[in-house]
């Protein structure tokens, strides 16, 4: 869960205060209760409704934020991450106030300001229950995702994320969600036109919690759009531009590409998400430009980007998961019968090869780091638990030799030629390869090594010694 930074140390002010008042003390912190009531007070007067005044000159002053309220608010932001001025904003109805403030104000800054504040109080189990109870508030926070300012939408997307991470109310968020179809709209919009980049990685995030927790949800999103026909897409009125799930998650990929890895990681899981189902494949391949544009983006990362020959074996540690997802994509992709022609033409199979035998080779090397360094954790009596770490690079290697095994399928013997010209399938990476690929994917080898037989018979001969059981079937 996200938090904000640590609170400041309390100034000479609140020190003072401490020393004469004693119990006006928050909890066991610094914090004076009766300064925090004097803020909290402060935003009630700010959205009373008999303070609202008609006109222009009124208007503009509900934009800004007095200078000296905007310090005490940010504080008690700060304070907030404290369990016990947590406690006791929830014991003061806090969150009562800050719906009031959401529901009236039009001063972005205070807006952002209470959202960020809730965010930090529901980081805590017991408010976080409390605030995800409370139905109307649950409604105010969802509107702000309406909100035209990128740091109240940054905070909104933070408690948001925080509340569908807590098991207890996560459901309950992905039910109003799910009731409110304007939200895919918003959500779709910041991601094919934001370019605030922590913007896009947590709303990313809050797309990525929501699709694996509900499949249905993600069904509904994924059908928006599609339902028309795709010759009518384009032809929508400027006023409702349909939005589709695919092209908008690949604009804010491209957006994170070079600017946040993370981020490009999380976009990248949401796009291995739509491929376990048969409609979210769909989604990518039925329209050429969208099939086209995910392929060239996820092809061009794992060719030109990552998995280069000059990259250290324990960059492949620091990659694991956005390689998994990117993988699982194309290879979704390359399996569907709609794009495998486009995908023919291209000449995609040899450059895809050379990437994913890169991954095998250094598999190997990248887990024996691993167990190297969890001994030497525990002989210097370090806590140490590489599973997480296997159990994710087990997974790349899953994903990559089903991938491979569907290649090497579709090689002819022209391919195969132009491969050992070219290097791709040298007597080193096909060893490599056979050694990942048997004995689960024995008949795809075997077919390979007769298409070999064709093209450099000595070749083929010496990896059939190599591979006892290849020479057996020989």
């Amino acid at each position: 869960m996200d938090r904000n930074p640590s609170p400041p140390p309390p100034s000479r002010d609140e020190k003072e205060h401490e020393e004469t008042a004693g119990g006006d003390c928050i909890g066991s912190t610094v914090y004076s209760k009766h300064w925090l009531f004097g803020v909290l007070s402060g935003l009630i007067q700010i959205v009373r409704p008999q303070n609202t005044k008609s006109g222009s000159d009124d208007e503009e002053q509900q934009m800004e934020l007095d200078e000296e309220m905007e310090n005490e608010i940010c504080r008690v932001w700060d304070m907030s991450m404290d369990e016990d001025v947590a406690l006791f904003l929830q014991e003061f109805k806090a969150p009562d106030i800050f719906m009031g403030v959401l529901a009236r104000s039009k001063c972005p800054r205070l807006r952002e300001i209470c959202v960020g504040i809730l965010g930090n109080m529901a980081c805590f189990q017991e408010i976080c229950v409390s605030i995800s109870s409370d139905k109307n508030l649950g409604q105010v926070l969802l509107h702000c995702l309406y909100d035209s300012d990128p740091p109240t939408l940054l905070e909104t997307s933070r408690l948001l994320l925080t509340c569908l991470s807590q098991t207890e109310v996560a459901s309950v968020w992905v039910e109003r969600i799910r009731e409110q179809p304007a939200i895919y709209d918003s959500i779709c919009f910041i991601m094919s036109s934001s370019t605030n980049v922590d913007l896009l990685v947590k709303v990313g995030e809050v797309v990525d919690k929501l699709f694996d927790l509900d499949e249905k949800l993600m069904l509904e999103w994924i059908r928006n759009g599609v339902a028309q026909p795709l010759g009518q897409l384009q032809e929508d009125s400027e006023e409702q531009p349909v939005f589709r799930i695919v092209p908008c998650v690949l604009e804010a990929a491209k957006q994170l590409r070079s600017e946040n890895p993370e981020g490009l990681d999380v976009y990248m899981h949401i796009l291995q998400l739509l491929t376990t189902v048969d409609d979210g494949i769909q989604a990518i391949v039925q329209c050429p430009d969208t099939g086209k544009d995910t392929w060239t983006l996820l092809f061009d990362l794992v060719c030109h980007e990552f998995c280069q020959s000059d990259d250290p074996p324990i960059i492949l540690q620091e990659q694991k998961t956005v390689l998994a997802s990117i993988f699982s994509v194309l290879s979704a992709i390359y399996a569907s019968q709609a794009d495998q022609e486009h995908l023919k033409t291209e000449k995609v199979d040899l450059p895809l090869i050379d990437s994913l035998i890169w991954v095998l080779q250094n598999m190997e090397d990248c887990q024996k780091k691993l167990e190297n360094s969890a001994e030497s954790n525990q002989e210097e009596n370090k806590k140490s638990d590489p599973t997480q770490d296997d159990f994710h690079l087990k997974i790349l290697k899953d994903i990559s030799c089903e991938f491979l095994s569907n290649i090497f399928q579709a090689l002819t013997k022209e391919t195969v030629a132009q491969g050992l010209k070219e290097g791709q399938l040298s007597k080193q990476k096909c060893s490599s390869a056979f050694q990942n690929l048997l004995p689960f994917y024995s008949p795809v080898v075997e077919d390979f090594i007769k298409i070999l037989h064709e093209v450099d018979n000595v070749l083929a001969d010496d990896l059939q010694e190599s591979f006892p059981t290849l020479k057996d079937q020989a």
